[in-house]
Protein backbone atom coordinates (compact mmCIF):
# COMPACT_ATOMS: atom_id res chain seq x y z
CA UNK A 1 0.00 0.00 0.00
CA UNK A 2 1.52 3.50 -1.16
CA UNK A 3 0.85 6.39 1.27
CA UNK A 4 -1.27 9.37 0.31
CA UNK A 5 0.81 12.24 0.99
CA UNK A 6 -2.54 14.97 3.38
CA UNK A 7 -2.83 17.94 1.72
CA UNK A 8 -2.56 21.53 3.29
CA UNK A 9 -5.67 22.36 4.82
CA UNK A 10 -6.69 18.57 4.70
CA UNK A 11 -8.24 17.18 8.01
CA UNK A 12 -5.60 14.91 9.62
CA UNK A 13 -7.26 11.20 9.29
CA UNK A 14 -8.92 10.03 12.86
CA UNK A 15 -6.60 7.82 14.37
CA UNK A 16 -6.12 6.56 18.21
CA UNK A 17 -2.85 4.76 19.89
CA UNK A 18 -2.25 4.05 23.04
CA UNK A 19 -0.42 6.18 25.60
CA UNK A 20 2.69 5.63 27.64
CA UNK A 21 0.95 6.14 31.12
CA UNK A 22 -2.20 4.70 30.29
CA UNK A 23 -5.47 5.73 28.13
CA UNK A 24 -5.46 6.55 24.76
CA UNK A 25 -4.22 9.57 22.33
CA UNK A 26 -6.29 10.96 19.07
CA UNK A 27 -4.19 12.55 16.82
CA UNK A 28 -5.45 16.13 15.93
CA UNK A 29 -7.53 16.54 19.35
CA UNK A 30 -5.74 19.12 21.26
CA UNK A 31 -6.19 18.76 24.84
CA UNK A 32 -5.97 21.12 27.95
CA UNK A 33 -7.03 24.82 27.19
CA UNK A 34 -5.01 24.18 23.24
CA UNK A 35 -6.99 24.34 20.33
CA UNK A 36 -3.94 23.68 18.21
CA UNK A 37 -2.07 20.73 18.11
CA UNK A 38 1.22 19.69 16.96
CA UNK A 39 1.89 16.00 16.44
CA UNK A 40 4.88 14.64 15.86
CA UNK A 41 5.65 11.07 14.32
CA UNK A 42 9.47 9.83 15.21
CA UNK A 43 10.86 6.59 14.15
CA UNK A 44 11.39 4.98 17.61
CA UNK A 45 13.98 3.79 20.11
CA UNK A 46 16.66 2.86 17.31
CA UNK A 47 17.05 6.56 16.71
CA UNK A 48 19.22 8.76 18.92
CA UNK A 49 18.83 11.87 16.60
CA UNK A 50 14.76 11.13 17.46
CA UNK A 51 15.70 10.89 21.50
CA UNK A 52 17.61 14.52 20.71
CA UNK A 53 14.78 15.86 18.83
CA UNK A 54 12.28 14.49 21.56
CA UNK A 55 14.04 16.51 23.91
CA UNK A 56 14.16 19.64 21.91
CA UNK A 57 10.71 19.72 21.64
CA UNK A 58 10.04 19.43 25.35
CA UNK A 59 12.08 22.60 25.33
CA UNK A 60 10.08 24.29 23.40
CA UNK A 61 7.06 23.15 24.76
CA UNK A 62 6.71 25.97 27.20
CA UNK A 63 6.08 28.35 24.03
CA UNK A 64 4.31 25.67 22.08
CA UNK A 65 1.83 25.91 25.43
CA UNK A 66 1.62 29.38 25.05
CA UNK A 67 0.50 30.06 21.70
CA UNK A 68 -2.39 27.36 22.54
CA UNK A 69 -0.18 24.24 21.03
CA UNK A 70 -0.83 21.16 22.48
CA UNK A 71 1.75 18.34 21.81
CA UNK A 72 1.80 14.82 21.69
CA UNK A 73 4.71 12.40 19.90
CA UNK A 74 3.93 8.47 18.69
CA UNK A 75 5.86 6.03 17.29
CA UNK A 76 5.55 2.27 16.10
CA UNK A 77 7.56 1.18 19.04
CA UNK A 78 5.51 -1.12 21.05
CA UNK A 79 4.96 0.33 24.98
CA UNK A 80 8.33 -1.25 26.11
CA UNK A 81 10.65 -0.01 24.13
CA UNK A 82 8.62 3.62 23.92
CA UNK A 83 9.05 3.79 27.67
CA UNK A 84 12.83 2.85 27.71
CA UNK A 85 13.29 5.82 24.99
CA UNK A 86 11.29 8.02 26.60
CA UNK A 87 12.53 7.82 30.05
CA UNK A 88 15.60 9.30 28.91
CA UNK A 89 13.58 12.70 27.75
CA UNK A 90 11.47 12.40 30.33
CA UNK A 91 8.48 15.10 28.43
CA UNK A 92 6.00 16.68 29.59
CA UNK A 93 3.85 16.33 26.97
CA UNK A 94 1.45 12.73 25.65
CA UNK A 95 3.30 9.81 23.97
CA UNK A 96 1.99 7.11 21.69
CA UNK A 97 3.12 3.90 21.07
CA UNK A 98 2.40 1.11 18.61
CA UNK A 99 1.30 3.40 14.94
CA UNK A 100 0.56 0.97 12.58
CA UNK A 101 2.04 0.71 8.94
CA UNK A 102 -1.44 1.10 8.06
CA UNK A 103 -2.13 4.06 10.32
CA UNK A 104 1.73 5.37 9.19
CA UNK A 105 -0.02 5.22 5.54
CA UNK A 106 -2.85 7.56 6.23
CA UNK A 107 -0.38 10.04 7.49
CA UNK A 108 1.48 10.09 4.26
CA UNK A 109 4.70 8.75 6.26
CA UNK A 110 7.57 7.29 4.29
CA UNK A 111 7.98 3.88 5.82
CA UNK A 112 10.89 2.28 6.52
CA UNK A 113 12.06 -1.75 7.51
CA UNK A 114 14.56 -1.89 9.77
CA UNK A 115 18.19 -2.11 8.36
CA UNK A 116 19.13 -5.48 10.66
CA UNK A 117 17.44 -7.02 13.89
CA UNK A 118 19.83 -4.41 16.16
CA UNK A 119 18.22 -1.83 14.40
CA UNK A 120 14.52 -2.62 15.31
CA UNK A 121 12.22 -5.83 15.23
CA UNK A 122 9.45 -4.10 12.82
CA UNK A 123 8.55 -1.45 9.76
CA UNK A 124 8.47 1.78 10.65
CA UNK A 125 8.17 5.65 10.01
CA UNK A 126 10.07 8.20 9.03
CA UNK A 127 10.03 11.78 10.95
CA UNK A 128 6.47 13.39 10.28
CA UNK A 129 5.30 16.61 11.57
CA UNK A 130 1.84 18.21 11.36
CA UNK A 131 0.17 21.88 13.22
CA UNK A 132 -3.32 20.85 13.06
CA UNK A 133 -5.27 24.39 13.48
CA UNK A 134 -8.99 24.86 16.01
CA UNK A 135 -10.91 23.91 12.86
CA UNK A 136 -9.11 20.48 12.74
CA UNK A 137 -7.30 21.35 9.36
CA UNK A 138 -3.34 20.59 8.46
CA UNK A 139 -1.88 24.58 8.68
CA UNK A 140 1.47 23.36 8.61
CA UNK A 141 2.90 19.89 7.46
CA UNK A 142 6.44 18.29 7.40
CA UNK A 143 7.44 14.76 6.15
CA UNK A 144 10.80 13.22 5.43
CA UNK A 145 12.05 10.33 4.66
CA UNK A 146 15.61 10.53 6.50
CA UNK A 147 15.83 11.21 10.71
CA UNK A 148 18.39 14.16 9.93
CA UNK A 149 15.65 16.17 7.82
CA UNK A 150 13.46 17.48 10.38
CA UNK A 151 12.18 21.02 10.90
CA UNK A 152 14.45 23.67 13.12
CA UNK A 153 12.25 24.04 16.42
CA UNK A 154 13.26 27.70 16.82
CA UNK A 155 11.79 28.68 13.62
CA UNK A 156 8.82 26.37 13.67
CA UNK A 157 7.73 28.21 16.96
CA UNK A 158 8.35 31.90 16.00
CA UNK A 159 6.51 30.65 12.59
CA UNK A 160 3.43 29.85 14.54
CA UNK A 161 3.46 32.42 16.45
CA UNK A 162 3.35 34.67 13.70
CA UNK A 163 0.67 32.38 12.10
CA UNK A 164 -1.75 32.63 15.40
CA UNK A 165 -1.45 35.84 15.47
CA UNK A 166 -4.34 37.20 14.27
CA UNK A 167 -3.28 40.38 12.85
CA UNK A 168 -1.60 38.59 10.79
CA UNK A 169 -4.62 36.88 9.16
CA UNK A 170 -2.02 34.47 7.75
CA UNK A 171 -3.80 31.54 5.51
CA UNK A 172 -2.62 27.89 5.10
CA UNK A 173 -0.45 27.76 2.18
CA UNK A 174 0.40 25.45 -0.32
CA UNK A 175 -3.28 25.46 -1.20
CA UNK A 176 -3.05 25.72 -5.12
CA UNK A 177 -4.41 22.96 -7.07
CA UNK A 178 -1.53 22.46 -9.71
CA UNK A 179 -4.06 20.61 -11.92
CA UNK A 180 -6.05 23.40 -12.61
CA UNK A 181 -4.43 26.38 -10.78
CA UNK A 182 -7.15 26.93 -8.60
CA UNK A 183 -7.34 26.81 -4.84
CA UNK A 184 -8.19 23.65 -3.23
CA UNK A 185 -11.59 22.72 -1.69
CA UNK A 186 -10.25 21.71 1.44
CA UNK A 187 -8.36 25.64 2.10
Amino acid sequence: MAAQKLNAGDKLPSITVPKLGGGEITLGAPQGANDWQMVVVYRGKHCPICTRYLGEINDALTDLNALGIDVVAVSADPEEKAREQISIVNPDYAVGYELSVEQMHELGLYVSHPRSEQETDRPFAEPGLFVINADGALQVTDISNAPFARPNLTSLVMGLGFIRNPENNYPIRGTLNQADGKKSETA
